[in-house]
């Protein structure tokens, strides 16, 4: 990255939004600025999860025409740090993915803090992950055909449900995609992890940030080192799926990420990780056109192609 790129997003970052203000506006500005429909064949329909009386809606992605043969599914949770994204910000993410890795794409809507703060949104994705995998024929598909994905908050989600579905006795995908995931519960200057401290002032997602979405999310500092708030804190993570973890060079979180990586390998579970060079936080949401978009979108069709015919764990 040049030094002239690294000077703006320096002063775009330091012109600092307070997140716990006004997170309501920027939900109302992710969801406006969503990016134009993509050109190409997919379809969509709607689908939705009871958990307890709340329904959760569920948008499926398909990449084009009918076929016979059945697709590899992805059950998506979005990022937005717990308090903004949703399904229709998230679209043209989840196009994209359907249609560059041919897959079925299922985005999850769930609820968001405060309103519905730790652990609603992770009850909604627990049980959209179970009724999938209970019927993976609403999708044409098996089990093993579903992995589970996020990014950012929701791939902390997505490592939250897989160890939730373990500790319950529920049913485990065979694989996980968490894509640079919040893991662990500290985000200030005392972190353990100098990615916060270095990269986390001047690249759009700030340490303070982060902090403030945590407050919203969970607000008792203690209790955030619940495994299921915090996965890095797991006891024993030999139980988790396959995983392939991405993380973003100039990423506060990309130091945790990776050590959850290490703990996953550590632990005996077939983990692929690997580091977007000159890539931030969120690059994923970026149109296709942008090369990291490509290159994950080329890592996900690898890991999906390698463990296709694994033995399941």
């Amino acid at each position: 990255m040049n030094r002239y790129m690294k000077a703006a997003l320096r002063a775009m970052s330091h012109a600092e939004i307070d997140v716990k203000k006004n997170y309501r506006l920027l939900r109302t500005a992710e969801t406006a600025a969503k990016t134009p429909k993509l050109k190409g064949l997919y379809r969509t329909w709607e689908h939705r999860v009871m958990n307890g009386e709340h329904q959760v809606p569920v948008r499926i992605f398909l990449p084009g025409q009918e076929t016979n043969r059945s697709l590899p599914v992805l059950l998506f949770f979005h990022g937005g740090g717990w308090v903004t994204g949703n399904m229709e910000s998230y679209s043209p993410v989840c196009r994209a993915l359907a249609i560059a890795v041919n897959c079925i794409v299922a985005s999850v809507d769930y609820r968001l803090a405060p309103e519905h703060p730790f652990p609603a949104g992770l009850e909604d994705c627990y049980c959209a992950a179970q009724e999938l995998l209970k019927n993976p024929w609403l999708l044409r598909a098996s089990r093993e055909d579903i992995t589970i994905i996020g990014d950012s908050a929701g791939g902390n989600l997505a490592a939250a449900v897989s160890l939730l579905a373990h500790d319950r006795g529920g049913l485990l995908p065979d694989r996980q995609i968490l894509l640079y995931p919040a893991t662990a519960d500290d985000h200030s200057e005392n972190s353990p992890f100098p990615s916060i401290r270095e990269n986390g002032k001047d690249y759009l997602l700030t340490s303070k940030r982060i902090c403030d979405y945590m407050d919203l999310y969970l607000p008792d500092a203690e209790q955030r080192k619940n495994p299921y708030c915090s996965p890095l804190n797991a006891p024993d993570l030999s139980s988790q799926p396959r995983t392939l973890v991405i993380t973003a060079e100039y990423d506060p979180l990309r130091d945790e990420g990776e050590a959850y990586a290490h703990r996953l390998q550590e632990a005996g579970v077939p983990t692929e990780l690997f580091r977007m060079p000159d890539a931030l936080h969120g690059f994923f949401s970026l149109p296709p056109r942008f090369s990291q978009v490509r290159k994950t979108h080329e890592k996900i069709r690898e890991f999906l192609s390698s463990t296709a015919q694994a033995e399941p764990r």
